[in-house]
Formats: structure tokens, sequence, C-alpha cells
């Protein structure tokens, strides 16, 4: 999704299916092909996109190597200026700009927003909070959920399955081929319906294969009735706030794939986030308690979906003694929400409009080995070198220190990390003597890599491979903290990353 500065009412560009066939190639080429046709498209008819700020909106839980890959298809499609924004908080932001300045109405201070976005292939939960920050209203980012590969892509399928069934009943089976093409016609007559609420019934066609196609057709309906029974009772049924998703014994040997969510019940992944999140919200409720709800996603254009969602929540606030839930959906462009909101978030990135905050919950350091001289049974001093303080904001770099350090290259090594959710004073740069044995930092795992290229001797020549360098840290819009190593006398550079949202 493109955001154009000169353009006041930043609209989206919508992209169009691209001529080449993309299902033969990785993922990886697949994107950038598909950026290379919006980049085309961009050109013909304003001026060149590489001097444009592209954002590019991904699930919100991305893992790193997700968001590398993302950024690497950009860069391949010869797009140099590219930022990346989570799906549910560009949902929100466009929420932010059709209400305008009844923004300040609609919420207040201490509202805790609850954004669900059910895509096509995933399922993204976000908690957002309502700040008073100098006595205007903020935004400030709580807790973004597990990448849950549950959407759409799943509900679409269970449409498939149901009417393959109702025809294998009337001694009509299909094979693979047609139950592909029956996939995606279970796809266009489910957003008819739910796009639609004067439709009760939509036809599903599908053609035999061989010579006799007239003949050998299949036809049905698919009814309202039938649909909501699916969607409703397989995928948002109403359950209670303790129940978890559900997990079933793995079999001993399994197909390398995606790791699909076991459980289809979207309302008990809601419940595992919300638990999961108990402290993030002070609350007398052992889950984070939202006092409101965004949603996002073609399948909430349903309104029967939406208010399952709804219901399925207060009851569990009701329990809890807590008010009920409001939905702001009622604003919101199901369709083109993660357009606009990515659109208005290039917009804020140019000093307007209001920003998602989302600062850093603790402070980060990284260990430094200090140079000591050998002493038996002596191991040197680990020191904490703070290099992402208490509340650094997402999308903002950290001044360090112009202090030079050696990294070791080219063999297997270990990098430490620590995090303090009590040194709230610490700036980037300031150090802790014993960063192993302190008792206000915690250690967490290790980034255990190799950087660079063994020496070509095979032997460890530690002297040789301490390259002097220099450290420059910031943490990116989706929670990643990038730890550059810049090196001193050379153009060589390299990158640790941490995830500061675990």
């Amino acid at each position: 999704w493109l955001c154009h500065p000169g353009v006041d009412r930043r609209e989206p560009i919508l992209p169009w299916q691209a001529t080449e066939a993309i299902d033969k190639v990785s993922p990886l080429e697949a994107s950038a092909r598909y950026l290379r046709h919006l980049k085309q498209a961009w050109n013909s008819q304003f001026e060149d996109l590489r001097q444009q700020e592209v954002v590019l909106t991904v699930p919100a839980s991305f893992d790193a190597a997700a968001r590398d890959l993302t950024l690497e298809a950009a860069q391949q499609a010869g797009l140099p200026q590219v930022v990346l924004l989570e799906e549910p908080q560009a949902a929100l932001y466009a929420w932010i700009e059709a209400v305008g300045k009844d923004f300040r109405k609609r919420v207040s201070v201490g509202d805790v927003l609850l954004v669900i976005d059910v895509g096509g292939g995933t399922t993204d939960l976000s908690l957002i909070q309502v700040t008073d920050e100098n006595g205007e209203l903020g935004l400030q980012r709580l807790a973004v959920g597990d990448h849950i590969l549950l959407g759409g892509d799943n509900m679409d399928l269970s449409v498939a399955h149901f009417v393959s069934q109702r025809w294998m009943k009337e001694g009509r089976k299909i094979d693979a081929w047609q139950f592909s093409v029956l996939t995606q016609a279970s796809r266009q007559a489910k957003e008819l319906l739910l796009s639609d609420d004067s439709l009760q019934s939509v036809p599903i066609t599908l053609a035999a294969r061989g010579s006799s196609l007239t003949a050998g057709t299949l036809r049905t309906e698919l009814h309202r009735d039938d649909l909501s029974r699916l969607l409703l009772d397989g995928f948002f049924p109403v359950t209670h706030a303790s129940e978890m998703p559900l997990t079933s014994r793995r079999s001993g040997l399994a197909q390398i794939g995606l790791p699909y969510a076991q459980d289809a019940a979207v309302t008990r992944h809601l419940a595992f986030f919300l638990s999961r999140q108990a402290n993030a919200v002070p609350s007398p409720a052992s889950f984070a308690a939202p006092t409101a709800v965004l949603f996002n996603g073609g399948v909430f254009k349903s309104a029967a979906i939406r208010s399952r969602v709804l219901e399925t929540l207060n009851q569990w606030l009701a329990e809890a003694g807590l008010a009920s839930a409001r939905d702001l959906s009622v604003d919101a462009d199901l369709d083109l929400a993660v357009a606009r909101g990515a659109a208005y978030y290039g917009w804020v990135r140019q000093g307007h409009g209001l920003r998602i905050r989302g600062g850093t919950a603790r402070a980060y350091y990284i260990g430094i080995e200090t140079a000591m001289p050998a002493i038996p049974g002596v191991v040197p001093a680990l020191k904490g070198l703070c290099v992402a303080p208490f509340g650094m904001e997402e999308g903002t770099q950290a001044e360090m220190p112009s202090q030079q350090f050696g990294l070791v290259v080219g063999e297997p090594t270990r990098f430490r990390f620590f995090t303090s959710s009590v040194r709230r004073q610490d700036k980037a740069g300031d150090e802790v003597d014993d960063a192993g044995h302190d008792p206000d930092l915690e250690e967490i795992a290790p980034i255990e890599t190799q950087l660079g290229e063994k020496h070509p001797t095979g032997e460890s020549q530690f002297e040789d491979q301490r390259v002097p360098i220099k450290l420059q840290a910031a943490v990116t819009e989706t929670g990643l903290l990038e730890l550059k190593c810049l090196e001193t006398n050379g153009t060589r550079q390299w990158k640790l990353e941490l995830n500061v949202r675990d």
C-alpha cells in the first residue's frame, strides 16, 4: 500500500492481479514480482516510486525472518524506502482518520482497545491503550498476539468440504483439482453472502472434467443459514474465558509445512491472548479486559459474526463484574482499512496526525566482556551495555556513545542479553559493571551465531578476528531491536536482531 506525500487525501493505491504466473516461484520471488508490478502501475501515473516512501503492512505476529524476507522482496523490486507497519495498527489508524476530530469523543483516557484482525490466512490480535500525553489523548500499544495461521482461507475450505460432502451423499465424488476450483467458488459465495444481507443463497457451479462438460457439471446452493452455522459454530463458538485453544496429539511423522493452528475457534485463541496479557492492564478479571473492540477483515462484514464475538467477550466481562465492550467498527471500512491506515501512517511519519506509541516495557543490555590479565580460576566480568533504554519508542534510534569494541567474527560465538524492568533511568551507552550477578538484571536467551567467514586456514586466530566496531541500536516499528556493528576503519557491518515484545 502506497502513500504519495503530494496527495493530500492520502488515498491508497489498490493492486490488481499481475500478469506473470506466481504459483511456480518462491514466495520471495512472487512478492518481488508483485511489488514490481505495483511500482510500474504507480510510475505510469506519478513520479518515480523509488523517490517515495512505501508503507508495507504485515501481520502483527510476523517474526524477524518474515519481516526480513518482506524487506528483501521490496529491495529486489527496486523500492529502497520501505517501512513496515502492523496490520492491526493500520486498521486503527484508518479508524482514527475516519472519525476525525470525533476521535476524542469516542474514546477516553484509560480505554483499552482490542483490535481483532481476521485476514485471509492469519488472525492478529492487539491491545492498545488510550493514554494522557500532556493533556492530549495518546495511544500506546500494550501487546501483540502470537502468529496464528487461521483465517478466511480456513473458512473457504470449510465451505468447500461442506459442499463436497453434500455431493458425495448424492454419489458424485470430485477429485483434487475440482476441489481446488470448488474452494475458490466457495470463497466467492462466502464473500457475497457476507457482504449482502439481502441474499439468502448463492449458487455454486463446478464444471466437470472430460469431454462431456455440460452433462457432468455440478450445481448446488449455499444458503445463508448453512454458512452461518459453519462459520459461527465452527470458528466463533461461544466459549468461557478459561477455555484455551484445543491441541491434539501429533503423529510421529508429519509433512513439513507451515505451523497451522490446530484449533479453528477464533474465540478460544482470543481467550488465550487476553489471559496471557492479564498483567498488561490492571483489572479485577483474570484476563486483560478491553473496553472497546475494533474489527478488521472481510469476515467481519457479517453483522452476525461481529455480534457473536462481542457477545462472547461481553459474557466474559460480565462474569468478571465489568462493563461491556463497545464496537468501534461502525466507522470502519473493512475492505480498505489496512490500505487507508498505511497511507495515514505515512502521513503521520511526516509529523502530522496521531501516532500509536509502542515503547519498550524494559531496558535491554548486551554483555561486553571486560579486558583483564589471565588469572587461574577467575573469569573476566561481563559488563552490561544499555542498548535500548526503558520506554524507547518503536521507530526510533538510540544515540550510542563513540566507544569502540572488538567484534569476534569468523567463528561461532555467543551474544548474551539482559533486561531490566526497574532500571528506568539508564540511557543508551550506560554500563552495569557485573551484569551476570546484578539483581536488577534478568538474563534472556542468548543469540548464538557466526558473523563473517571462517579464517581461510581453518584455525582460530582470536586477535585477527576481533574487528574494531562501533554500535548502533534502533527499535523498528514492528518491535525488533536491531543492533548494528559498524566496522570502525572499514565499510563492513553486521546486524543482530532481538524481539523486544516477547
